[in-house]
């Protein structure tokens, strides 16, 4: 069992290295592209928060790249300096998505309040999880290595909820740019596949903790038949 756990994560750890390549191929492509407005990912934000109604919500620049998110409890959308500034159409898409998390906030989204609601016992999980198992383990003590494992299954029960966060932010942020005008039907393809390409980094997130899982209880039964 464990060496098919083992098997597992190394397929798993392939496919998500696979996607992520294929992520940043497809964001450095489209970096590359202007949208024919000339409108930057900061301007779209803007643009598509006040016409939601939600001009008290900020549009910040933040270092580093693919660095965007949106802060629900300081209401302000953060888009990575290249973002914030760029006509590209990957910029486009990025900056619609995060003003998707501000509207799905504003609209009570049920998925993302669950999500917030999960964060302390996935924070814990991620933090805790493994040390408790590994240690658990090494000590004999499978009370605790249990313990460790129950934590980490709020990891994956947090990435399984994010997947409808990040999906509907992403349908969203399609339907911002298209009925807003801000890109033309032929340039909405390249934003649906870079949007299609970040939605699936959460898809392998949520695998590789399940294939983690399936090691941890593996080797916490080997020990027990022991």
């Amino acid at each position: 069992m464990d060496i098919l756990a083992l098997l597992l994560m190394g397929l798993v750890f392939v496919a998500s290295l696979a996607i992520q390549g294929g992520l940043q191929a497809t964001f450095a492509r489209f970096s590359r592209v202007a949208n024919s407005r000339g409108l930057t990912g900061a301007e779209v934000a803007r643009a598509i928060l006040d016409a939601h109604g939600l001009t008290h919500v900020r549009v910040e620049s933040v270092p580093g790249a693919l660095t965007d998110h949106y802060d629900p409890h300081a209401k302000t959308v953060r888009l990575s300096e290249p973002n914030y500034a760029s006509p590209s159409l990957a910029a486009l898409a990025v900056a619609a998505h995060e003003v998707g998390h501000a509207v799905q906030d504003a609209h009570g989204y049920t998925w993302l309040r669950v999500r917030a609601s999960l964060w302390p016992a996935a924070s814990l999980g991620t933090n805790l999880g493994p040390i408790l198992v590994v240690g658990g383990l090494m000590l004999g003590a499978i009370g605790l290595a249990k313990l460790g494992l129950y934590l980490y299954l709020a990891v994956a029960l947090f990435q399984l909820v994010t997947l409808p966060v990040e999906f509907d932010a992403s349908r969203r942020a399609l339907e911002f740019l298209r009925r807003m005008g801000f890109l033309s039907r032929e340039e909405m393809a390249p934003a649906r596949q870079v949007l299609t390409w970040a939605a699936l980094t959460y898809v392998a997130a949520l695998a590789s903790s399940l294939a983690t899982i399936l090691y941890y209880a593996s080797l916490l039964m080997g020990r027990r038949e022991e």
